[in-house]
């Protein structure tokens, strides 16, 4: 393991600590996670511009309340630093196969976030006598197992992305026989399709959706215009 990759796995680390345990930062958000990620490889925009589109997919979730959600932190951490070994996100397939690992491992890490849960109920349910009788220790002893615990499931779910992710990039860049420009319209699109979907659930019934989509309709044509001016 190089001393890059470790640093991608520490980034993922705290990126998807950040999300529930501490600090809370937003070092979770794909955009700052892939930023982060693709820095540690030397080519911080490279994983800057791989966060953005994670980012577009991450915007029809909201961790609130009880709530399921994936855990893009440290999936956005390892796919920034892949798309930075390529020298940029839009080399041939190899976005293609990053996306495709990166969207199952947040997916994987929405799920690990429900058995870490379950592991400290179960710590808790242990120490609950010493607690109810205010035994500071035992507060102290939940609280950084709990830590921990989110610390190294971030850390396994960052380096599982970034080794099967290189493996599935690599594969599907070898194989790819459609044009290149195939390989950026299914990225892309398929992220402005999601994140033009969320944005219009926010918007609830009625007026606010009517008006939602005549200024996203009023953007499509002013955008068309200066293109073809």
């Amino acid at each position: 393991m190089t001393p890059a990759t470790v640093g991608v796995v520490a980034v993922g680390a705290f990126a998807g600590l950040d999300l529930v345990s501490v600090p809370q930062a937003m070092l979770g958000r794909p955009l700052v996670a892939g930023f982060l990620g693709g820095a540690v490889e030397g080519r911080p925009l490279a994983g800057l511009a791989t966060g953005a589109v994670l980012e577009l997919f991450a915007f029809e979730t909201l961790p609130v309340g009880a709530s399921r959600y994936p855990d893009w932190g440290p999936a956005a951490a390892a796919a920034g630093a892949l798309a930075a070994l390529r020298g940029g996100p839009w080399d041939s397939a190899w976005m293609v196969g990053i996306m495709v690992v990166t969207l199952v491992a947040a997916w994987l890490g929405g799920l690990s976030l429900i058995l870490v849960r379950r592991l400290n109920a179960v710590r808790l349910h242990r120490r609950a006598e010493a607690l109810e009788q205010g035994d500071a220790r035992s507060l102290g002893v939940l609280q950084a197992a709990g830590i921990l615990t989110d610390l190294v499931r971030a850390a396994v779910l960052t380096g599982f992305t970034f080794a099967v992710g290189e493996r599935v990039a690599r594969h599907v860049e070898l194989s790819w026989r459609a044009p290149r420009a195939v390989a950026d319209v299914a990225v892309v699109g398929t992220a402005l399709g999601v994140a033009v979907w969320s944005a219009y659930r926010l918007f609830g019934q009625g007026s606010p959706r009517r008006w939602f989509a005549t200024g996203a309709l009023a953007g499509v044509a002013l955008v068309a215009g200066l293109l073809s001016w």
